[in-house]
This record gives structure tokens, sequence and C-alpha cells, in this order.
């Protein structure tokens, strides 16, 4: 097997967003909303063409702060995309948001960089920004489950100790269910790339494995701080 994956053309890379035109004409006949779906689509066509060429100066930087600042950001960006779907004023609710993915996040990447992998300086981007990307993205889709959730029991007068476990448990479904289905139903992205790549699935398994305990214990995390942040909600 190769050791690297060719490039993509960009003319077969449009054959991948086929199925999700199917997908579109399927909300406009079902006479669903169809603008948030497009603007999301547009964004990560954008975003991700965008970060392949800013990655490639982040890459070859050597400065902690570079990086510390990167991270920031992102923690800052994720912070305020978890808010989209919660029904209370964005800026109320940003500090928590960002408290819980802050804490959450970094300790998670300091067992991971530092407990696991041994990575020496902390701050190697290639390795780094990956792993924070995986990790502060499921902080993100977590707290936002979470916090829906928990808004809603609590405007069904739901005490906070009830509204707080039901929306814990409904944030931690996907995560649990990934575990289950982790090697059987699915092999992961991280463990594709790796064997794509042509890693031995051995190693590309052990990658998995760390990666897998590192978003169940972000997602846990973050939603619990959280949640605990708005133990004082009305």
């Amino acid at each position: 097997m190769e050791n690297s994956l060719a490039a993509i053309p960009l003319a077969n890379l449009a054959i991948a967003f086929l199925p999700v035109f199917l997908v579109l004409i399927i909300l406009v006949k079902w006479s669903l909303p169809t603008k948030n779906t497009l603007h999301a689509l547009v964004r990560m066509l954008v975003q991700l063409l965008l970060v392949g060429y800013v990655l490639s100066y982040i890459f070859e930087s050597d400065n902690a702060w570079v990086i510390g600042l990167l991270l920031l950001l992102m923690i800052a960006v994720s912070s305020w995309i978890a808010l989209n779907n919660i029904e209370q004023p964005k800026i109320v609710l940003f500090k928590q948001t960002f408290i819980a993915i802050f804490i959450s996040g970094v300790f998670i990447l300091i067992v991971i960089t530092q407990g696991v992998l041994h990575l020496s300086p902390w701050y190697q981007p290639k390795v780094i920004i990956p792993l924070a990307g995986m990790v502060f993205a499921n902080c993100m889709n977590s707290v936002s489950l979470s916090g829906e959730r928990f808004f809603s029991e609590r405007q069904r007068a739901q005490t906070y100790i009830n509204a707080r476990n039901i929306a814990f448990k409904a944030s931690m479904i996907p995560n649990v269910n990934a575990l289950f289905a982790v090697g059987i139903v699915s092999l992961p992205g991280m463990m594709t790339g790796q064997i794509l790549a042509g890693v031995s699935p051995f190693i590309a398994a052990r990658y998995q494995v760390m990666v897998m305990c590192m978003i169940f214990a972000s997602a846990g995390l973050a939603s619990a701080i959280f949640l605990r942040l708005n133990k004082g909600y009305k």
C-alpha cells in the first residue's frame, strides 16, 4: 500500500456533492427550510479550503504564542457556535460556554498530549491542532445538546437537578452510541485515515482508542461544567 494518498482533483471532489444535492432536493420537496443547510454547506466548503492554506503556514510555525492564540480562537468560535440552537441570549451564555469548553478541552489535551503521546514541545502544530479540533468540536456539540435540553426542561418547570440529569444524559447519547458502534458499524475518521495512508490497522486501532476516550471524556466534562455553571438559571 502506498504511504501517501494521491491528491483529489477538484473535478473529482465535486462528485462528492452529488449525494448532498439529493438531500437538498428532499428538503425542497418536503417543504422544509433549506437556507440554514445551504449556509452550512457553503461555510464548510469555504472554511475547509481556506484552512488548508492557513494550516500549511501554521504547521511550519515554531512559535508557542501563535499556537496558543489559535487554540483560544478555536475555543471562542466553538463556544459561539454551540449556542446556535439554544433559545437564550448568546451574550449571556457565552462566558459559561467558553469556560466549559476551555476547562474540559485544555484538560483533555494535556492528558492526551503529555500523558499518552509525550508530545515535546507541547505546541507541535501537526499534532496539537488536529487533536484540539476534535476535542473542541466535540465539546461544542455536547454543550449545544445539553444546553438546549436543559433550558427546555427548566421552562417546563423541572427542578434544576432533574433538568440537569435529563440534559446530561441526552448530550451523551451520541458518544455512547459511538462507543457501541466503533469497530463494528463504523471505522472512525482517524483510524480510517491512517489505514488509507498505509499505517498498520493494529497501530491505527490504538490511536482510535485514544481518540474515543478523548471524545467521550471531553463531551461529558464540557456538559457537566456548563450545566453546573447554569445552576442559578430560573
